[in-house]
């Protein structure tokens, strides 16, 4: 019976081990058969999905052009930084990992939460911009899934404040906003490429796939600025604006030759580095956007026209006596009664009525179509963000007294760039060029504007002015023969002009030789003892100069020993 037992429950014991291995053969067919379809069938399919998951096309940031200065030295830059960016659908599939924020200085938890619940529809919301690398990296190491950076320029300014007017600035998204960064920001944006990448689960980028685009860097840009020259001006004019007290100022230098202005300079100035605190009335490039009427610093011009005509000689004398001259219901004043002089002691001492009796001798569009020729009422060629155009009048029919008024500077308005330019027309002989804020190579196409003969003559009589009997002896530069023009004029306020508001000028060249200079120094209402302007803007010129022509290795023109001796003059226009 046992026997038979055994004999009966064998045959169980194989059909289980059969049954058993079948299953598995059956499993490992389908594994293999799933395994076919997977690499073989479906292969591109799935390599695709794969693909799309883990592939991702980014931008590939192109960096601006560089700014320099006239000798290479770097006064805008771009410099990478990185800037953290959140997917929020990403982000949202993991609310527990969003605490390891908590204690971070760089992105709060709170922040974070905020921005991503607010935009939890988007895959793209910026966390920080223009992060530091070492900043960046606090928020990355910590492997929160849906953060990411990519790489960002921002723009660095080594001479801060002391180019900010000429050089401005550009935002966040790296797009010129002041200054040269506006005026050439066609040339000096890059554009941006795009390249493939492999990213991981945690959106961390682990393989550089291929380049699909290029990305082009910016143009460089080459000014005609010396930055040790704008240094230079910069210290002069920040020193005589705190000194006598000023609202503000500016000051340019100019190659007479070229038409390059090789330093301009305002105060109040602002740092592009740091705009925290910035007051927008800073931003102004007040050497070319603000307007001024120019007081005696026209009046060469005046007599200009007056010997182009060829009314008069340097020598012609007028008679001034009594020191006053009524046109119409205006009485127009000297400083004190000069007599009979002759047309360079017009300018020496500044006379009202000398050139106002030389502009009523003119025909009524005479003295205005001079003024013209030397770019007043229109734009220096410059190409600066804001310039203005000046205003000078366009009539048919001139009073008496606009005409007079026109001689000596009211009536009209410029800004220190225009009188730059202006003044250095007389220095060029009587060549106008345009100015530029660019290096030139070579010396521009420019357009006589005045006979040669007539510029130098000018630049002759504008010596006596700063000679020891003119109104401007504080404008000397030892060692070099100078030649220019003070300026003292009310300012212009809402019903008329103001009693006790000035704007000191001086406006000059040099060597007077040979000229290669031409500076122009404006302080914008003095507040202290002194306001006119061979008292507060005729230093500051002085030293400017005398930097400049140094720097440049001008050779001197005048000996050292000739500036001694007479008296202080009155140092008024």
């Amino acid at each position: 019976m046992k026997k038979q037992a055994r004999k009966t429950r064998q045959p169980n014991h194989r059909m289980r081990w059969r049954f058993v291995l079948g299953f598995w053969m059956v499993c490992a067919c389908l594994l293999l058969a799933r395994a076919v379809d997977l690499q073989v069938v479906q292969h591109d399919f799935l390599a695709h999905q794969g693909d799309i998951r883990n592939l991702r096309v980014e931008p590939l940031a192109a960096h601006r052009g560089v700014i320099r200065d006239r000798a290479g030295r770097p006064l805008a830059v771009s410099t990478p930084v990185v800037t953290l960016w959140a997917n929020p659908r990403e982000a949202l599939e993991h609310p527990e990992q969003w605490s390891r924020l908590a204690g971070n200085s760089v992105v709060t938890q709170k922040d974070f939460a905020r921005k991503v619940r607010r935009h939890e529809s988007r895959e793209f919301v910026y966390l920080e911009r223009g992060l530091a690398p070492e900043a960046a990296k606090q928020v990355l190491d910590l492997n929160i899934p849906g953060i990411h950076s990519l790489t960002e320029y921002r723009r660095y300014y080594p001479a801060g404040e002391v180019s900010s007017h000429v050089v401005g600035f550009t935002n966040i998204d790296d797009e010129g906003q002041e200054g040269t960064e506006l005026a050439m920001d066609d040339h000096l944006s890059g554009h941006s490429g795009r390249k493939k990448v492999v990213r991981d689960l945690l959106g961390r980028v682990i393989q550089d796939i291929e380049v699909l685009e290029p990305a082009e860097p910016g143009e460089d840009i080459t000014l005609s600025i010396d930055l040790r020259l704008q240094y230079l001006a910069y210290r002069e004019l920040l020193g005589a604006v705190q000194k006598h007290k000023a609202r503000g100022g500016s000051a340019v230098v100019v190659d007479v030759r070229t038409g390059e202005v090789l330093a301009m300079v305002n105060q109040p100035a602002y740092n592009p580095n740091n705009r925290g605190n910035l007051d927008t009335a800073a931003l102004r490039n007040r050497a070319v956007t603000d307007l001024f009427e120019p007081g005696s610093t026209m009046k060469p011009f005046t007599v200009a026209a007056a010997l182009e005509m060829g009314m008069v000689t340097p020598s012609t004398t007028i008679n001034t006596h009594p020191g006053t001259l009524r046109v119409g219901s205006k009485t127009i004043r000297d400083h004190r009664d000069y007599g009979v002089i002759d047309i360079t002691t017009v300018l020496t001492k500044s006379s009202n009525v000398g050139t106002s009796k030389l502009a009523l001798a003119m025909d009524q569009q005479a003295l205005p179509d001079y003024l013209e020729r030397f770019g007043f009422g229109r734009a220096t060629g410059i190409s600066f963000p804001g310039e203005s155009d000046g205003l000078l009048p366009l009539r048919s029919q001139w009073r008496d007294v606009e005409r007079a008024a026109l001689s000596y500077g009211y009536g009209l308005s410029v800004s220190a760039v225009q009188l730059a330019q202006a003044y250095a027309v007389l220095a060029n002989d009587g060549v106008k060029v345009p100015l530029t804020l660019k290096k030139v190579d070579g010396i521009p196409q420019g357009e006589q504007v005045l006979g040669k003969t007539t510029a130098r003559q000018l630049v002759q009589m504008l010596e006596t002015v700063v000679s020891r009997v003119g109104t401007a002896r504080r404008a000397q530069v030892p060692g070099y023969q100078v030649a220019g023009k003070t300026g003292t004029v009310h300012k212009v306020v809402a019903g008329g002009y103001a009693d006790d508001n000035y704007i000191g000028l001086f406006a000059g060249l040099a060597p007077a030789t040979d000229p290669r200079i031409v500076t122009v120094v404006v302080i914008d209402d003095p507040r202290g003892e002194d306001y006119y302007g061979g008292l507060v803007a005729a230093p500051a010129f002085s030293n400017i100069m005398s930097g400049v022509l140094r720097t440049l290795h001008v050779p001197p023109d005048k000996p050292e020993g000739l500036l001694a001796g007479g008296p202080d003059p009155e140092d008024r226009s």
